[in-house]
């Protein structure tokens, strides 16, 4: 369900009533009447969802991490905050940009609306900008030719199938960031959706080659052999922005993981 466009329709329901009543029915009632059922349920939520649907649009908008796509910087259960102004002001509902602010970063936490089904929103990290050479070959990571720079740094304990996976430190920018890399994992590319400008990406039996598209970026997940994102389903073009995830507000089953991430 897009819950914004709920949001936005329950803003003008109870905008209309608001606005009848504070201009209109108001002046006609005598003093002392109780106030009708259609204010009292009805235009008397109106500031209150105005309030949250600013909020939600401009400033900050609460997501729930749904999948491992990300571990072990995001884990499954997750409730995070993500700014919606970072990347530019965007009209809501139709998420068009009209204030331009700052453009995404290697590095950066990114939520954006999946290409493929603008209706579902993902989380990825930025990895290639407009115009990069991204090469994800035998799980090297390179970008314009130069390889990432990455480290081991032990291993990660799944908690919830009790095993280990080889842990990674990787730098992208001034970002740096742990990875999950499985060594036993096959590199080659399965299941490659026919996505807009795949005619900018070579696949080979080791992985794939890609030159982003202006206006477009490519992302990956951190847990490298078990997300599907760029080299899957293409780029994220700049209109499906969503916002820069930054702040973990909640798990369940954690309370020690409430704070910033990279």
């Amino acid at each position: 369900m897009n819950f914004a466009l709920i949001l936005f329709l329950l803003l003008i329901a109870s905008g209309v009533l608001w606005s009848v009543d504070r201009f209109h029915a108001r002046k006609l009632r005598p003093a002392g009447t109780p106030d009708p059922w259609w204010v009292e349920y009805g235009a008397s939520f109106f500031p209150v969802i105005l309030i949250v649907f600013g909020l939600r649009s401009f400033v900050v908008e609460p997501f729930k991490i749904p999948s491992g796509s990300m571990i072990p910087t995001l884990l499954v259960g997750d409730f995070i905050l993500v700014n919606k102004w970072t990347y530019g002001i965007r009209l809501p509902v139709i998420n068009r940009k009209i204030i331009a602010v700052n453009d995404p970063q290697r590095g950066d936490v990114m939520v954006f609306r999946y290409p493929a089904d603008p209706s579902m929103d993902y989380i990825k990290r930025v990895v290639g900008l407009p115009g990069d050479r991204v090469e994800y070959i035998d799980k090297r990571l390179t970008i314009n030719g130069e390889a990432v720079a990455i480290r081991e740094d032990g291993s990660y304990l799944h908690p919830d199938r009790l095993y280990y996976s080889p842990k990674y430190v990787e730098k992208l920018g001034e970002v740096e960031h742990s990875v999950l890399i499985e060594r036993d994992a096959p590199a080659y590319v399965p299941q490659v959706l026919n996505f807009p400008g795949r005619e900018h990406c070579t696949y080979v039996h080791a992985g794939v080659r890609c030159t982003v598209p202006a206006g477009h970026y490519f992302v990956l997940g951190d847990n490298r052999d078990a997300s599907s994102d760029s080299r899957v389903w293409g780029f994220v073009p700049d209109q499906n922005i969503v916002g820069r995830a930054f702040f973990i507000w909640f798990n369940f089953g954690d309370m020690k993981r409430i704070g910033g991430f990279d």
